[in-house]
């Protein structure tokens, strides 16, 4: 795990009696000043992204659950009326950014070396080399892990988790931090679930309902029986809303919104 995160301080460096020992307050000190740093980059990203009237969406997953496989799905059911692009995160390689780019999209490879997440700053900088102006929908793949990514604000205006059928419905239990920072919870390769015995869909929605959320939940498959309407129209909802906002801040998508 990274060093610029704080994924690898003990608990106890969190606790109050971190306060007895100055080493572990110096080092909470330093975690709580990164975080507001971020946050300052990620409100200017914002703004960025709100002059150019686009839509942020940060895709979040563990490793192989299908993030790139989607935007490859999306892309093509998507192009001939939105103008997109990708900002891909990796630790190396650039191998999602290739695939991106060879269905004609503008893709930006960040990768992160050590680090096991996008922050603002990686991202600012990913800004000045797409063409902001011609965009209506920016994907941000962040690095495949179900932990700090959550935790680091990239200025997006919805985030999106996946969850894989191949991994367990307890998930949502299991890294809580997660799922409640999810506008919406994607169910990827669903077509598996008649071969699986091990994972039911119902009880993936409780584990996400007992985090006291109703964040929706909706089934995808890319690849095999591709079955992603349902993902589309949420989509096309979230680019509607964005069109007839006028000021930064969206509403969360399971909230009510005044008619």
């Amino acid at each position: 795990m990274c060093q610029s995160c704080g994924c690898t301080v003990n608990p106890a460096d969190l606790h109050p009696a971190a306060a007895l020992d100055p080493q572990r307050t110096e080092v909470v000190g330093v975690l709580q000043n990164l975080l507001a740093a971020n946050d300052r980059v990620a409100g200017h990203n914002r703004q960025h992204f709100d002059e150019h009237g686009l839509l942020a969406i940060n895709l979040m997953s563990s490793p192989g659950a299908g993030k790139t496989t989607l935007l490859e799905a999306t892309i093509v059911a998507l192009r001939d009326r939105y103008r997109i692009a990708v900002i891909e995160g990796d630790m190396e390689t650039d191998n999602d950014a290739v695939r991106i780019r060879a269905h004609g999209v503008p893709a930006y490879q960040i990768t992160t070396g050590a680090a096991c997440h996008l922050d603002a700053h990686l991202v600012h900088r990913a800004l000045h080399e797409l063409p902001l102006a011609g965009i209506d929908l920016l994907f941000i793949e962040n690095v495949g892990n179900l932990i700090c990514p959550a935790s680091f604000d990239l200025g997006q205006h919805r985030n999106v988790i996946l969850l894989c059928t191949t991994e367990g419905d307890d998930k949502p239990a299991k890294y809580p931090v997660m799922f409640r920072a999810a506008d919406l919870v994607l169910l990827s390769k669903a077509d598996l679930l008649g071969v699986l015995d091990d994972f039911d869909p119902a009880r993936a929605v409780a584990a996400l309902r007992g985090l006291g959320l109703e964040t929706p939940m909706i089934e995808t498959a890319a690849r095999r029986a591709p079955a992603i309407g349902a993902w589309l129209s949420w989509l096309e909802q979230q680019l509607a809303e964005r069109g007839s906002s006028t000021s930064g801040r969206m509403p969360r998508s399971h909230e009510t919104v005044a008619a």
